[in-house]
């Protein structure tokens, strides 16, 4: 029972949310592994970054921790992958559909680019928030497979570990599931076969229980009807949802 309808995306800008507690994820190697890549010496680096070539070295060799500050600086400085922002430790309870759609749009997702920019965070966070969230505008929903497609590098050991901990693993897999199912629609067949893989290893802690795709609010007589008309994918993950690859073609280009 495909809902027609597509409410507005409103809330709080992500502009005003304080974050309390960040952990820092990017290390001294990491630090000089971007620091390569954008062939910079550690001169360079050390200017772009507001700091001594001496503190730069002790960063980079591990003396010194990488705060998450400067790592956050790094990224952006550098031009590396979103994959490797460092990870948000903190009450996330406050993430709306608008921030979920405007954190897409600032990783690239382009149904969401004409919103208001935000700064980026991990794709991998972002992908685990909005499965943990109950109910989701269902454009968000649909925009979440174009993440593993988008960034099939990021931290999957990490996103793993932290759906089976908040018991989301049938979503994730689902979801990882569709953007192969997708990436084989496009004709990546080397994509598909690799998020396969990830969609795999989750089958062991497969949950036996019936959820929904961040729709929890959806009304008895909606559940009855998915049970019967849902994908098989859709069924084996025991998730009430009619999402199906097929309604990706707009997200995954």
């Amino acid at each position: 029972m495909r809902s027609s309808s597509r409410s507005g995306v409103r809330g709080p800008e992500f502009s005003h949310i304080t974050i309390d507690v960040i952990l820092v994820r990017v290390n001294g190697a990491q630090l000089k592994q971007a620091r390569l890549a954008a062939s910079c010496t550690q001169q360079e680096a050390a200017q772009k970054l507001g700091i001594t070539q001496a503190y730069l070295s002790m960063l980079e060799r591990g003396s010194r921790p990488v705060s998450t500050e400067l790592a956050s600086k790094a990224v952006e400085v550098f031009e590396v992958s979103a994959t490797a922002l460092p990870f948000q430790d903190h009450n996330t309870g406050f993430r709306d559909d608008t921030f979920f759609a405007s954190a897409l749009g600032a990783l690239g997702y382009g149904g969401f680019s004409h919103l208001r920019p935000t700064a980026r965070i991990n794709p991998a966070e972002l992908l685990m928030d909005a499965l943990d969230r109950d109910n989701l505008d269902s454009r968000v929903t649909e925009a979440l497979p174009w993440l593993p497609v988008a960034y099939p590098e990021m931290d999957w050991d990490w996103l793993t570990q932290s759906a089976k901990l908040r018991d989301r693993q049938n979503r994730l897999a689902f979801v990882v599931a569709l953007a192969s199912q997708a990436a084989e629609r496009k004709g990546n067949a080397g994509l598909a076969a690799a998020l396969a893989d990830r969609v795999r290893m989750l089958e062991p802690s497969r949950l036996a229980s019936e959820g929904t795709l961040c729709r929890e609010s959806m009304t008895r007589a909606e559940r009855k009807w998915l049970r019967t008309h849902r994908s098989p994918v859709a069924g084996h993950w025991n998730l009430l949802t009619d999402l199906v690859p097929e309604h990706l073609d707009h997200v995954i280009r």
